[in-house]
């Protein structure tokens, strides 16, 4: 039977009567049991991006889509990607109910669609090589739950990530992640422990599906935009690292070729050609 732990009471109350000291002791207590909750998570974790790895290698693309808080936490993750690891922005896209304007503002009735999110998969063009993650704290938004469903009769790859147990956006997934972390601080308000674990297994999807996928050199990111100059001089350091060059030298191919790696490949070229 579906219970909404997310929605339950409060372990605390009487939070106005707190000092300041209670209050972040308190909150941080709370946020402890996130990291557990994810761990439990992770043999779910493992499945779905043991099967996203070998799609995005065929070209596939990943959909992240929520609403509200699960909205943005996607759009972030998924703005993320392209500067880290140089990849397009293409390859994976975050979906926000009510569009853009909805990472800064509530758009009223926005998540209660149930045909929209299908809608603005469509406007991406899906396929059966992407796959689509929805993310709702309840498990019960509309807007993700139409958007998997409609996937899946598609052949569409389908997972998402949820606060509550048999819920039913993860009826309509292929692969659910079920991350309990039990009743929030203040009743209901989803963007804290829910958040953090959302946060947390979205980077634990995207940094392993960039591994898996070459981005990443031993533990650097070797492809990552040069955007700035604390990044061009990270990625400076990495080829001094790894070809034993001053640092004038090693900065001057860095921004030759645009990325620590293609600067490492074409100098290792030019060596052995030698």
């Amino acid at each position: 039977m579906f219970r909404k732990i997310s929605e339950e009471s409060s372990l605390y109350d009487n939070l106005e009567k707190k000092s300041v000291h209670e209050l972040l002791v308190d909150i941080n207590a709370e946020d402890k049991k996130v990291a557990e909750a994810v761990e439990r998570a992770i043999p779910q974790i493992e499945k779905l991006v043991s099967l996203v790895a070998p799609r995005m290698r065929q070209g596939g693309r990943l959909f992240y889509m929520g609403a509200g808080t699960s909205g943005r936490l996607g759009v972030l993750d998924a703005s993320e990607i392209p500067p880290t690891f140089g990849v397009p922005p293409t390859h994976v896209i975050g979906l926000i109910a009510g569009g853009d304007t909805a990472l800064r503002n509530a758009v009223e009735n926005a998540e209660d669609n149930t045909e929209q999110g299908w809608a603005d998969l469509m406007e991406h063009h899906i396929n059966r090589k992407d796959t689509v993650i929805g993310i709702a704290a309840s498990g019960t938004t509309p807007y993700v739950i139409g958007a998997l469903r409609m996937a899946r009769q598609h052949g569409v790859l389908t997972g998402c990530i949820t606060s509550n147990p048999e819920s039913p956006m993860a009826a309509e997934a292929d692969y659910p992640i079920e991350m309990i972390v039990g009743p929030e601080f203040v009743t209901g308000s989803s963007r804290m422990k829910s958040g953090t674990g959302q946060k947390m297994i979205l980077n634990m999807i995207s940094t392993s599906l960039m591994i898996l996928l070459g981005r990443v050199k031993g533990n650097r990111m070797v492809n990552m935009q040069l955007t700035n100059q604390k990044l061009i001089d990270r990625g400076t350091r990495m080829i001094i690292d790894e070809l034993g060059l001053d640092y004038e030298h090693a900065k001057r191919i860095l921004l030759m070729y645009g990325s620590v790696k293609k600067a490492v490949d074409a100098y290792k070229e030019e060596e052995r050609g030698e």
